[in-house]
Formats: structure tokens, sequence, C-alpha cells
């Protein structure tokens, strides 16, 4: 049963990056924030989330990222024990350290869609064990428990998705609702004043609002406790409403670039 309240671990976080963090916990299913590697405005969160014998990173981050995070997997289990990396566009900063990951443990499968995966190769290894989310959009893990893929095109990569944490409710939701913020916290308390956070992000990265429209109108009916982005914060149950209405009313993008189109 989760006995996590995110609302109160973010009033009571500290800020001291010396452990993972438990988001989620029961007797079989934790989901870990591992912390950032940097203090900048422009903070990559990794996530990890262990089921059973089944340890899955969830965008394992950039090379220069890779120590930090393997330090953070080792204070949970040992490395080379991680089974799977979820990556959820192609970017170096979620992506780049994979072969430093399939190097740890050749046999971890990059759960991906397949124009990711496309270009995943070009970080110099391509003999790994790839699963397509496009055709296979559940991930059931040995316990039964699941994990569902949304693919989220042009948000901001064609081939780019989110994934949903059927036990937890969470949805790690890679760029979007990301943000860039100096005075950064674990979880966001003001929603009103994240959204200017969120449109430092948002504005200049997302196509459009044709695509977060479309988006958000292919997860409505998913039941979201929590939204763990790759950049910035956690939105809490709260939050999570609110943060369904401005990726629907988004202007970005090309609707900036060409207002006379849209």
């Amino acid at each position: 049963m989760n006995t996590i309240d995110l609302v109160e671990l973010g009033r009571t976080f500290s800020g001291n990056h010396d452990k993972p963090t438990p988001l989620y916990q029961d007797d079989q299913h934790t989901i870990y924030w591992l912390g950032v590697p940097g203090l900048g405005a422009f903070r990559c969160n990794t996530y990890l989330i262990l089921d059973g014998q089944e340890a899955i990173i969830v965008d394992p981050g950039g090379r220069g990222a890779y120590d930090f995070v393997k330090m953070r997997v080792a204070q949970i289990l040992a490395p080379e024990k991680v089974t799977s990396l979820i990556v959820c566009h192609q970017d170096p900063d979620v992506a780049a350290s994979m072969v430093d990951w399939l190097s740890t443990n050749p046999d971890i499968r990059i759960i991906t869609s397949i124009r990711t995966n496309i270009l995943l190769h070009h970080y110099g290894k391509s003999n790994y064990s790839f699963v397509n989310i496009n055709e296979n959009p559940d991930y059931i893990f040995a316990s039964g428990r699941k994990l569902r893929f949304f693919e989220a095109p042009f948000l901001h990569f064609p081939g780019a998705f989110t994934t949903w944490d059927e036990t937890s409710r969470f949805l790690f939701s890679g760029d979007i609702w990301a943000s860039i913020d100096l005075d950064w916290r674990l979880v966001v308390e003001d929603f009103i004043r994240h959204e200017m956070k969120m449109n430092l992000f948002h504005l200049d990265y997302m196509a459009g609002n044709i695509a977060a429209k479309g988006f958000v109108n292919s997860i409505r009916n998913v039941d979201v406790s929590a939204i763990l982005p790759q950049h910035g914060s956690i939105l809490p149950k709260k939050h999570v409403c609110k943060a369904m209405e401005y990726l629907h009313n988004l202007k970005c993008g090309l609707d900036l670039i060409y207002p006379d189109l849209t």
C-alpha cells in the first residue's frame, strides 16, 4: 500500500541529494526519484521502477550523468541487475547514457518507439534488445503488474511517448509538463507560479496546440495520481487536472511562429 504523501514529501524535502527518494512503495513495487547530478535551472530527473526482480530506469540521462545515476542505483541494487531502460525520445539529455548501461549489462532491454530507436543507434551501439512500444503498448512485469505507453507525437519529437504505471498511477511524462526553474522544488506547491516555469520550456520546444490537445484527449480517461516529468518538478494529484487544462489550451511552437495560419 502506498504510504507516501507527495505533497507532504515536497514540503519536507530538504534538497539533500545523498540518496534515492521513494515516491511510491508497497510490498513488491517501488518507484524512486534518483535525484539530479547538477543544480542548474535545467535539471534532468531520472526515475527507477522496481518490481520484484525487475528494475527499469526511466530516461537514464546523458553520459555525464551516468556515474551519478549508477551510484544512486547502487544504493538500491547492483547496477548490473537493471533489466530495462525506458527512453521516451532520443535527445542526449534523455538517452545518451544508454551506451554506458549496455556496457554494464549487455542484456538490458531498450524500451522505446520505432522512430526513437532508429536514431539511438547513432550513440554507438545497435546490438541490443529493443522493445517497440508502438507494437507493444503494455509492458507486463513478471508479477502481473503493468506499464502502459501512450504515444505523444510532436511533443516534441514525432516518436515521443509517455509511460503510465498502473500500480502507482504515476505518469512519466518525459518532456511534457517539463519546467525550467532556478527556485526548484521536488513537488509543485503553487500551480499558478509553476505555469511560468513550464512556459519557459513548452513555448519553444513543443510543436503546437494540435499536438498538445491531441495528447491530452488521448489520456482523458486515464487515472493519473501524479505527473513525473524529465525536467523540473513533480506534479501531485491535486494539480493533475490543472496540468491537463494547461496543456490542452497551450499555444506554443508553430502557433507562435505562424499565428496567422493557426
